[in-house]
């Protein structure tokens, strides 16, 4: 029955991920590749931390690899390589497979903070070789290329691209999913869990973590080929270690537990930044705020925290909890609006516009323009606004927490959510 539910539920979401971008405009067409890819790649790197327990601060240079050798094949094909142009992330997934086995050989001969540097240093590699392989990857201003028409498609359209991101994307989804109900996908899980045991029983541990990491890198590969795809264009700054740290906190905000966990957290962070980067300068500040605001109360992620309650949902009072969390997320909103008004002030106070302001105003300091106010940094109401808010969000959430604990705890779950959240991190 619940496989049964699950199989409708993933029905009709790719029903609406299909029916549903046509009635967008051209800019959330694009969101949704983006959404997309980050996805996939947050799947792929995944496989490693999630099911082997392998943590890669490097898992960029193989989304790098990946769109540069897309790119290469776009370039033949326009000057007549007959290829099929649905086919080119078959060229990223060959070139993530062959520097995947090859860097995961070496990397997996460590473990732990030593195998994440080891992997660390091979995306720095590859970031500082680039701007000097023109012939490779095209200097400081990289490559680029057309989407070639094939059979009866142009994919000059944005949907067209993310008609074809989507079946590469469900295709390498469904074949990860796949992959943990094999043995060898339990072998992973072993490896994560005691790797001594495995090679107890017989097992070549370091050939099955390289082979880990390479099907890793090459699903990673196809995700940089469907960015290049996409963008018709990639430079060295793939490589860099921003792209690697991007996926580190998609991947945990998510849920590393979860096998859908990466992709919430990846979906959350592209919608994020698609909607906020326009409005503030600081919004990989608030990024980071969410990432440690996770971590600290709830290590399993956002699909670690679904799961449980999906798990206890039949033991749950909903009419009992629909209050507290509503009130809870008040708080987190009060909370919220305090943060936001202190950060967005000081990106003001302390940006170069207001110093120059500051120098017409004779070195005074000026009002300046918030949310449509006009707030005096000198005055007592500019400073209690946000206090009351960040001092009544706080005991709007305490009171909330106390109550949704109590109510846990008397259906003799012994524990609560984030508590729970946290075993259930530790354990991975």
């Amino acid at each position: 029955m619940t496989n049964m539910r699950n199989l409708i539920l993933g029905a009709v979401f790719l029903v609406l991920l299909i029916a549903v971008p046509p009635l967008l405009d051209l800019a959330w067409q694009n969101a949704l590749v983006n959404i997309l890819i980050a996805s996939l790649f947050a799947l792929a790197f995944n496989l490693l931390i999630g099911q082997a327990g392998l943590l890669s601060f490097g898992h960029a240079a193989y989304f790098g690899i990946g769109a540069f050798a897309a790119l290469h094949l776009m370039i033949a094909v326009e000057n007549g390589l007959p290829f099929p142009t649905p086919l080119l992330p078959l060229a990223g997934a060959a070139a993530g497979l062959t520097v995947g086995l090859i860097a995961g050989y070496f990397a997996t001969m460590r473990s732990g903070v030593y195998f994440a540097l080891v992997t660390l240093a091979i995306a720095e590699l590859f970031h500082s070789l680039a701007p000097r392989l023109e012939g490779m990857f095209g200097g400081e201003a990289g490559i680029a290329s057309m989407r070639m028409p094939w059979a009866s498609f142009t994919f000059g359209s944005m949907l067209s691209v993310y008609y074809l991101v989507l079946a590469w994307v469900v295709i390498c989804g469904l074949g990860l999913w796949a992959y943990t109900r094999t043995p060898f996908g339990r072998l992973t899980l072993a490896l994560r869990d005691n790797e001594q045991r495995v090679r107890f029983l017989g097992y070549n541990a370091h050939a099955s973590k390289v082979i880990v990491f390479a099907i890793s890198a090459m699903v990673t590969g196809i995700a940089g080929s469907l960015l290049a795809i996409s963008n018709e264009t990639a430079n060295y700054s793939l490589f860099a270690s921003a792209v690697s740290s991007q996926v580190v906190l998609q991947t945990f905000v998510g849920g590393a537990t979860v096998f859908l966990g990466p992709v919430l957290g990846a979906a959350a962070f592209a919608l994020f930044s698609f909607l906020v980067s326009d409005l503030t300068r600081s919004w990989v500040l608030y990024q980071g705020l969410i990432f440690v605001l996770v971590m600290l109360y709830a290590p399993s992620g956002i699909g670690g925290v679904v799961e449980h309650h999906i798990r206890n949902r039949k033991n749950l009072d909903w009419s009992r909890l629909a209050g507290p969390y509503l009130l809870a997320l008040a708080g987190g909103l009060l909370i919220a609006a305090g943060v936001v008004f202190l950060t967005e002030s000081a990106s003001i106070l302390f940006g170069e516009e207001y110093a120059m302001a500051r120098q017409g105003a004779n070195g005074g300091l000026p009002a300046y323009e918030l949310f449509g106010l006009i707030w005096k940094p000198l005055s007592f109401v500019t400073w209690t606004v946000p206090a009351a808010l960040l001092a009544g969000g706080g005991v709007v959430l305490m009171r909330a927490r106390r109550e949704i604990g109590a109510i846990w705890d008397s259906k003799g779950h012994g524990a609560r959510p984030a508590a729970k959240s946290a075993s259930m991190g530790g354990a991975a």
